[in-house]
């Protein structure tokens, strides 16, 4: 697996070449130049050769290393870290998370990706094709990839939406069961992870654009309200399909509730029914030598006649009622 994604070099927005990570520092002596490095699962030893060209703090490259981070900003002297969780479907439907790490300096960037499969190059070849934007430095290139980030949270969030639709129409136009309940969960579950991922945002965003970073420009910091705003919808929709579900499990608890009732009532009903010839039978099945009406010629076929009257007048009273 190859460890070095790509590793360039860019003076006033175009990509000038290659550059090999033991030379980097001959690169960084140049104010006017900025390097933009894309790990994916480095090795210890890649991370030490990066800490060393660029001075990265310890901790930050522990984090880096270790991975398995919350989304977060820090500052280690003018050397910004950032950590961001990735999210995309996988062939079952479920969402996996990866990570993605950022040291930004005054002229370098560099991304280290943990667990997702879809790397950067669209956005590097994106950067690379509107110079004039480049141009603003390791900054920009830090807002596209956040904003590339988030913006493949959206039709994950959507997906999430369109199975408490179908959750919905299992509650209300099926049976209540079992299954439906499980679904519930697994889908509040990848809700809670979701929103673990994307409410840090919110303060990094906030940071990003209010405090005064070397590593990121004043002209740069207004690009990041466009990540802002795309999280506080993220936010919305999230929260808004988190109520929606908890109302859903409320629905179905409800619906199984009232389908057991119905079924108790139904065997309360058959029960009373069934009580009538039992109870009949009960009477003239006692062995007693003098017993009413024993010696009437008709009286077997009028008390068949009247049990079977009594439990079909039983059945229509409770038919009516909605008790079978």
């Amino acid at each position: 697996m190859k460890e070095i994604i790509n590793c360039a070099a860019y003076h006033d927005g175009r990509r000038i070449a290659d550059v090999e990570l033991n030379r980097i520092h001959e690169v960084l002596k140049k104010s006017n130049q900025f390097v933009w490095i894309g790990l994916h699962e480095p090795s210890e030893e890649i991370l030490q050769r990066v800490q060393e060209e660029f001075n990265l703090h310890d901790l930050a490259i522990e984090d880096a290393h270790l991975a398995h981070q919350r989304p977060k900003i820090e500052l280690y002297g003018d050397t910004v870290f950032i950590v961001m969780r990735t999210a995309q479907k996988n062939q079952q439907n479920h969402i996996e998370f990866g990570e993605t790490h950022f040291f930004v300096g005054k002229n370098f960037i560099v991304s280290v990706r943990h667990g997702s499969q879809v790397a950067y190059t669209e956005v590097r070849s994106r950067c690379e094709a509107m110079p004039e934007l480049l141009s603003k430095g390791q900054g920009f290139v830090l807002y596209a990839i956040m904003d590339f980030i988030v913006d493949r949270y959206l039709p994950v969030v959507n997906d999430l939406e369109k199975d408490l639709e179908t959750i919905e129409d299992k509650i209300f136009k099926e049976k209540p069961n079992r299954e439906t309940t499980e679904q519930i969960y697994q889908l509040k579950r990848e809700l809670l992870e979701i929103k673990r991922a994307v409410s840090p945002l919110v303060d990094i965003c906030n940071r990003l654009m209010r405090f005064d970073m070397k590593s990121i420009s004043a002209e740069t910091q207004p690009y990041f309200r466009d990540i802002y705003d795309h999280i506080i919808r993220i936010n919305e929709i999230v929260e808004n399909t988190r109520e929606l579900l908890n109302t859903a499990l409320e629905a179905n608890f409800s619906l199984i509730s009232i389908s057991q009732n119905d079924t108790s009532k139904k065997f309360a009903g058959w029960a009373a029914i069934f009580a009538v010839p039992t109870m009949v039978a009960g009477f003239w099945g006692m062995n007693f030598r003098f017993m009413p009406e024993a010696e009437f010629q008709y009286g077997f076929y009028l008390v068949i006649l009247g049990t079977v009257a009594a439990c079909a007048l039983l059945y229509y009273l409770f038919k009516r009622s909605d008790w079978l």
